[in-house]
C-alpha cells in the first residue's frame, strides 16, 4: 500500500512538472500562424503621428509553433539600426553585429528587433520612444511567435539608457535588461517595480560619467530588494573588469555589474582577451530566464 502510494505521488509529481514546464511560457498571439514578418524586414510604422522604422532578424528554419526570446538592440546617439545589424569599427569603440548576441545563441531561441531612433537617439520625448516600444511588440506579438514572459532589451550609450527607460516603465513587459554605459538620458516613469538586471560600465568614461551607471545600478539594486555592497568595486589589475553579482536579490531579479578601467566603449575587452566582455555577458544574463 505505501508502494502505491508512494508511486501516486510520483505520478503526480511528474504530471505537475509537466503542467509547469506547459504553463511556463506565455505563447504570443503570432504562434501556430504563418508569420506576416520576415527575416530582415526593415518595417514602417507610425507612433503618434511619426514615422517610425525597426528591422527583424529571425533564426534560420523559424518555427510557427515556437514560442522564441524577443530582445531589442537599440543603438547610441548618432547610430542607427544598420550600424547595429552591421557592425561598426568594433576595435576602435564601436559595437559588434547585433551587439555580438547571435554567435552566442546557439540553440537559435531569439528573434532580434533593432529599432531606428529619431534624430539618431532615444530623447524619448513625452514618452515617445516607449510608446514605440508598445507598438514594436504588439507588432511582433501578432506577426511571430514569441514568448511574451521572456522580452529583453539591450543597448549602448543612449541606448542603454533606453534600455534602462524600459525598466523603469515597462516592468511587467520587460523580462531583464543589460545597460552598457548607460546614463539617465531617457526618463524614467514608475522605476519603483524589480527588473533583472545588468549593468557595465567604465570608470574612465569621458563621455557618461560611470557615477551615473552607478545610480542607475543602486535604483535596482533597491527594486530587486538585494543587498547592497559595503564598498564599491574597483576595476582590476590593468583595467580588468570586476564583476559583482548582487545577493539576497528577489528570485528571478538578479542584479549584476561589471566595472572596468576603459573609456565609453560597448567593446571594451579585458586585458590579454581576444573578445570584448559585454557579449557574453550580457547572453548569460539573458539566459538564466527560461
Amino acid at each position: 500500500m505505501a508502494r502505491a502510494h508512494h508511486g501516486l505521488l510520483a505520478t503526480a509529481l511528474l504530471l505537475f512538472t509537466c503542467l509547469i514546464s506547459l504553463t511556463a511560457a506565455a505563447p504570443s498571439p503570432g504562434c501556430g500562424k504563418g508569420p506576416t514578418l520576415r527575416n530582415g524586414q526593415t518595417v514602417n510604422t507610425n507612433v503618434n503621428g511619426k514615422s517610425r522604422q525597426y528591422t527583424l532578424r529571425l533564426p534560420d528554419n523559424y518555427n510557427q509553433n515556437n514560442p522564441y526570446r524577443l530582445i531589442f538592440l537599440w543603438h547610441q546617439l548618432g547610430g542607427s539600426a544598420q550600424k547595429i545589424i552591421q557592425g561598426e569599427n568594433p576595435n576602435q569603440g564601436g559595437v559588434l553585429p547585433y551587439y555580438g548576441l547571435p554567435p552566442l545563441d546557439t540553440t537559435k531561441s531569439a528573434i532580434y528587433v533593432v529599432p531606428q531612433g529619431l534624430n539618431a537617439g532615444w530623447a524619448n520625448q513625452n514618452g515617445e520612444d516607449v510608446a514605440f516600444f508598445d507598438n514594436m511588440l504588439q507588432s511582433v506579438s501578432d506577426g511571430l511567435c514569441i514568448d511574451t514572459n521572456l522580452v529583453f532589451s539591450t543597448g549602448f550609450s543612449y541606448g542603454g539608457a533606453m534600455s534602462f527607460s524600459l525598466a523603469c516603465s515597462r516592468p511587467n513587459k520587460v523580462r531583464a535588461v543589460a545597460v552598457l554605459s548607460g546614463g539617465l538620458l531617457s526618463g524614467c516613469a514608475g522605476g519603483n517595480d524589480p527588473v533583472a538586471y545588468y549593468a557595465q560600465h567604465g570608470t574612465a568614461d569621458s563621455v557618461l560619467n560611470v557615477s551615473g551607471g552607478r545610480q542607475l545600478r543602486d535604483r535596482f539594486v533597491r527594486n530587486n530588494g538585494c543587498r547592497a555592497l559595503s564598498s564599491e568595486p574597483s576595476p582590476g589589475s590593468g583595467g580588468k573588469s570586476t564583476r559583482v553579482d548582487y545577493q539576497g536579490c528577489q528570485a528571478g531579479k538578479d542584479v549584476v555589474w561589471v566595472v572596468h578601467g576603459g573609456d565609453h566603449n560597448p567593446s571594451q575587452k579585458d586585458p590579454g582577451a581576444s573578445e570584448p566582455f559585454a557579449p557574453r555577458n550580457t547572453w548569460e544574463f539573458f539566459s538564466r530566464f527560461n
